[in-house]
């Protein structure tokens, strides 16, 4: 069994003769980026300035509870089945991804309950009982769902758009799927209840998008969900970041903790290593940035080899919302609270709004709950809970002062869930800890402390996004959110698959 120690580089054999690939971060993108170079016949070196590795899949543990720090929903688990098959393993050796039956429990502010499966029959029904005159246009809608998760994901989501006439291939497929759409522009045109209309159109908040703003390409998530479903990793997502760092040992890579890269080195417009912030210096034939796009490009790579991406036009670009996130322990069980909860206001147009247009902390708030000792119980004491609650929150471009902010939104948060779904909350908590957009910033250097990276509108999309293959700097790299295909596991997993395509073989530089 492989253990992470936090002070120490996490390494295998290290034969020197291989050509040389640094990978900035160890979230999802960087590690799997790691796996697929290595599998390559890339000597790789990941470098996390954290002292464990993760990113935004960081875990803590206090108290005897364990907490996923971010990604918490799991779906399209053959891309990590891929990793792990590149490495001669299995994943169901090192992992149990559990798959569950209830996707999501939405919660209306009035009480009433709409349960999301992938169960066809079952997702019929709840159709039906919320807005029986909507079935035929549930069915509609989920048909086009299916034929756009066809393209936008399983043809296009690892195809690298490095060039105009790439976009332009696929044009005629965007048109035709209406993408010029929005999420919610495209649920409204199948469905007329207003309840099943925000039933069907959230998803693009757990990428980071604005239903109202974001491009219906993203409704192809209803689809995935249904084909792959939705699964937890027993212990944890932490296990799936155990289990790649693994794999990276395994082939001779090393990942360092508590390295911290400054500045991606360049001579003659090509990325030949990467200075840490403690001065030493690390060569390299490659490198692979996963850090926040625009933060790499801001803060890692000078303005003079910039040409796309200046201060200007980072600047100028349209972000994600950021995140409010309130981990808890409670001395009690709450049996009745299923794995996910989505707790919705009695605004979503207008709290959308407030957060994305007008970039303000409304009094009012939608949240997800998230209750992993529902499948895994072994994630808290005995006759214990873990949870997270998270609540989506403007960037810092708001200057909203979260050190003042946070301990009274977290109260609202916890009087709000004591009066729905777990009585006496504030009675019951043991343990707690918050993160806000400020940690976002100062923590995972996100710009701007937005959450997701660019806003997935589609003029910040495909080739619009920044490029797997940086458009400024030869053999320099992006993987994760910020880059294409976008946020969320399936997203920044397939950006690591796009690498096999644009990074050269081993053998270039034998």
């Amino acid at each position: 069994m492989l253990t992470v120690n936090v002070s120490r580089s996490v390494v295998g054999p290290l034969p020197g003769s291989r050509p040389h690939a640094v990978v900035i971060g160890s979230g999802f993108g960087g590690l799997a980026a790691a796996v697929r170079l290595g599998a390559r016949g890339y000597r790789v070196t990941v470098l996390e300035r954290l002292d464990a590795p993760g990113g935004r899949a960081y875990v803590y543990r206090q108290d005897g509870f364990t907490f996923d720090a971010g990604p918490t929903i799991v779906t399209a688990p053959f891309l990590f089945e891929e990793l792990w098959a590149l490495c001669g393993k299995r994943l169901a050796d090192d992992v149990e991804l559990r798959p569950l039956g209830l996707f999501y429990r939405i919660r209306f502010h009035d009480g009433q309950v709409f349960d999301y499966s992938g169960d066809p029959v079952a997702m019929r029904a709840e159709v039906a009982k919320l807005a029986p005159d909507d079935v035929a246009g549930y069915e509609r809608f989920m048909a086009l769902s299916e034929a756009t998760c066809r393209i936008g994901f399983e043809q296009l989501g690892h195809v690298p758009f490095g060039s105009w006439r790439d976009m332009a291939k696929v044009l005629p497929d965007l048109v035709r799927l209406e993408s010029y759409r929005t999420v919610y522009g495209m649920v409204a045109k199948h469905v007329r209840n207003e309840r099943l209309r925000t039933v069907l159109s959230f998803h693009p908040l757990l990428v980071g998008g604005n239903p109202f703003t974001t491009t219906s390409v993203y409704s192809l998530i209803a689809s995935l969900e249904r084909r792959w479903g939705v699964h937890f990793a027993m212990g944890g997502t932490g296990q799936l970041v155990r289990g790649l760092v693994g794999l990276i040992a395994g082939q001779g890579g090393t990942v360092r903790c508590n390295a911290e890269v400054s500045e991606i080195m360049v001579d003659q417009g090509r990325a030949t290593g990467v200075r840490l912030a403690s001065g030493e210096t690390i060569r390299a034939d490659v490198v692979v940035s996963n850090a926040d796009a625009a933060w790499t490009y801001r803060h890692l790579l000078p303005q003079a080899v910039r040409r796309r991406w200046t201060d200007r036009r980072i600047e100028r670009s349209r972000y994600s919302m950021s995140l409010f996130v309130w981990y808890f322990g409670t001395k009690r069980r709450y049996e009745n609270v299923p794995h996910h909860t989505i707790l919705l206001g009695p605004r979503y147009r207008e709290l959308l709004r407030d957060i994305f247009a007008r970039k303000v902390l409304a009094d009012d708030f939608s949240l997800y709950l998230h209750r992993p000792t529902a499948t895994d119980p072994a994630l808290a004491p005995p006759g214990c809970d873990t949870f997270y609650v998270l609540s989506p929150v403007p960037h810092l471009a708001s200057g909203i002062d979260w050190a003042k902010q946070a301990e009274t939104y977290r109260r609202a948060i916890a009087r709000h869930l004591s009066a729905t779904l777990l009585p006496d909350l504030e009675g019951q908590v043991v343990t707690s800890r918050v993160l806000t957009p400020q940690d976002f910033h100062d923590r995972l250097l996100s710009y701007q402390g937005a959450a997701f990276g660019m806003e997935p509108v589609l003029t910040q999309s495909a080739w619009f996004r920044p490029h797997n293959r940086s458009e400024d700097v030869e053999r320099l790299y992006l993987v994760g959110a910020g880059t294409h295909p976008g946020a969320g596991l399936p997203g920044v997993l397939s950006s690591a698959r796009v690498l096999d395509t644009v990074v050269p073989d081993a053998a270039v530089f034998a």
